[in-house]
């Protein structure tokens, strides 16, 4: 796989996206955000130089699954989301 900066895995590997959705939809509603939330946290995130391959840099997690819970904050230092 090529390195893509600014990529979500949703764009780079359709096989690992369908594990990242499957555990998605896994979450529990009241522990989601909400659909326009979650992708405004995206769309923050494909901004952002953190993102490399469809993972946060500051803590590796995968973005797509980690701004699929409500709770959740970015790792960014500037706190972005």
């Amino acid at each position: 796989m090529n390195v893509c900066k600014r990529c979500l895995l949703s764009a780079m590997s359709a096989e690992a996206f369908r594990n990242i959705k499957e555990n998605v939809e896994l979450i529990p509603d009241d522990k989601k955000a909400d659909e326009a939330l979650y992708k405004k946290r995206l769309e923050i995130c494909t901004e952002c130089d953190c993102l490399i391959n469809g993972m946060c840099s500051k803590c590796g997690c995968f973005v797509e699954m980690r701004a699929a819970y409500a709770c959740n904050r970015c790792p960014h230092e500037d706190k972005l989301w």
